[in-house]
């Protein structure tokens, strides 16, 4: 985690502390609906950031730190190699965790049973629909990576918030938008993002800050990300937007390529560091989020090996319990299990190739061998469970809401 609260020594003059304006404000709720000290705390101009260019600066690190982020890069590198090169799906199971730890900075808490079950078109648990939505606009941000841009950034928003419409999917955000204090106005909030007129010029910006080659990459995307933080560029769903937009440029420049890195994992150990270096960086002082996204890193890769090797683990025990041909539909299926914990026949026929009327040919060998455990009692919309498989994803969230990882 940083280790200093406050800004680095000589980094002030190098990179700008965002300015402020004053913007008139015309209160949207009726007076007789408020109290009159309401009224008064909202009377008035407020202050809302001005972010500064960053397209051409060239961010002065702390030696430390710039070595800690490239340690970090050259161990997302390995990490990338490792995981990727196993047979067994995980990358899909590393991107769902990420995914899930993302929404968990934003207090959107799911079991892996309830998101397993929202992957399957349940809509009975709405934060593990919530993250769901936010794996979807995972997989747009890597779909994207090789092209990344303000467009790009729309569709990972819309991939996020489809469910919610009121909140734009997809569009920049026409009014201002604050973080803290109440929700009549701006007036005593935490924080107030730049007024809705400047939003397009400061995601331009960005987007060409994003695309230089010239910058320690890890060391860019986290700058990137807290910029985007700092523009606030739609009404909801910043923060797992700004996440996504890390993994992008990841992605993009080459440095992962077949997994997902649970960056956010790591972030979780200790969530109000993480925002306070937000603040750290609105401040002028760049380093403090990029120390705590390599730190992050670390203890995410840890996080991250610890659950391959628990489904590992399982895959091997399965080996001696379940009775079946090596060459059926249910050593197919146990694979499947790895990143689908919770499955249907209809999931079943389409990842097998079989018919629906089929699926429970290689389902039963499975819960013979008490791989898999049936949910409903009912004969209609069947549906079964590795109780083992959710027990390690469950595991894993658990460590990564840790100060420290055992």
């Amino acid at each position: 985690m940083p280790s200093d609260r406050g800004p680095h020594s000589g980094l002030q003059a190098r990179w700008p502390a965002i300015g402020w304006e004053e913007v008139d404000w015309t209160p949207t709720i009726p007076a007789d609906q408020v109290s009159r000290n309401v009224r008064e705390r909202h009377a008035g101009p407020y202050r809302a950031a001005v972010v500064p260019q960053i397209t051409e600066l060239h961010p002065q690190l702390p030696s430390g730190i710039a070595a800690l982020a490239d340690d970090a890069t050259a161990e997302i590198s390995r990490f990338d190699a490792e995981i990727g090169s196993e047979l067994a799906p995980f990358a899909a199971v590393l991107l769902r965790s990420e995914s899930a730890s993302s929404s968990r900075i934003e207090n959107l808490t799911s079991s892996a049973k309830a998101i397993a079950l929202a992957e399957l078109g349940s809509a009975e648990k709405r934060n593990a629909s919530e993250i769901v939505a936010n794996v979807e606009a995972m997989k747009s941000a890597i779909t994207l990576a090789d092209r990344l841009d303000a467009d790009a950034i729309l569709t990972m928003h819309a991939a996020l918030m489809r469910s919610h419409p009121s909140e734009t999917p997809g569009v920049w955000r026409n009014q201002q938008v604050w973080i803290g204090g109440d929700s009549y106005g701006p007036h005593g909030a935490a924080f107030v993002p730049p007024h809705h007129r400047h939003v397009v010029m400061a995601i331009d910006d960005l987007v060409r800050f994003t695309r230089r080659t010239d910058l320690p990459l890890l060391t860019q995307a986290a700058i990137a990300h807290a910029q985007f933080e700092t523009i606030h560029p739609f009404t909801d769903g910043n923060g797992r937007t700004g996440r996504a937009l890390l993994h992008a440029m990841l992605r993009g420049r080459g440095l992962t390529r077949k997994v997902t890195v649970p960056v956010s994992a790591g972030l979780l150990a200790d969530t109000p560091a993480y925002f306070g270096t937000l603040t750290d960086f609105r401040n002028g002082d760049p380093s403090s989020i990029v120390e705590q996204v390599a730190t992050a890193a670390f203890a995410a890769m840890t996080n991250g090996r610890r659950l391959v090797a628990d489904l590992k683990r399982l895959r091997e025990e399965w080996t001696d319990r379940i009775p079946a041909r090596r060459d059926s539909a249910a050593w197919r299926l146990a694979d499947l299990l790895l990143r689908q914990p919770v499955i249907d026949a209809a999931f079943v026929a389409r990842e097998l190739g079989i018919t629906t009327a089929n699926a429970l040919r290689p389902i039963a060998p499975l819960v013979a061998a008490g791989v898999l455990t049936e949910l409903s009692g009912s004969k209609r919309n069947r549906r079964w469970q590795s109780r083992e498989v959710l027990s390690a994803l469950d595991d894993f969230a658990a460590r990564a809401g840790r100060r420290t990882l055992d």
